[in-house]
């Protein structure tokens, strides 16, 4: 059996498919992580939108 930990709070947690909030503990836990991300408190790394080696921008 896997064990992980819930993100929001560390609580462990077993991966298996009766826990229908899985990584999370619990629904609160789960909407809390939710929340951030609405936020905007979690980003993912990238380039910023119109940058110069956008293949869109033709060169003519």
């Amino acid at each position: 059996m896997t064990v992980v930990s819930c993100p929001t709070c560390g609580k462990k947690v077993e991966w298996k498919p009766e826990n229908k909030f899985r990584p999370f503990c619990s629904e609160r836990c789960k909407q809390i992580d939710l929340g951030a991300w609405a936020e905007e408190k979690y980003t993912i790394p990238g380039a910023p939108p119109g940058d110069a080696d956008d293949e869109s921008v033709s060169k003519e």
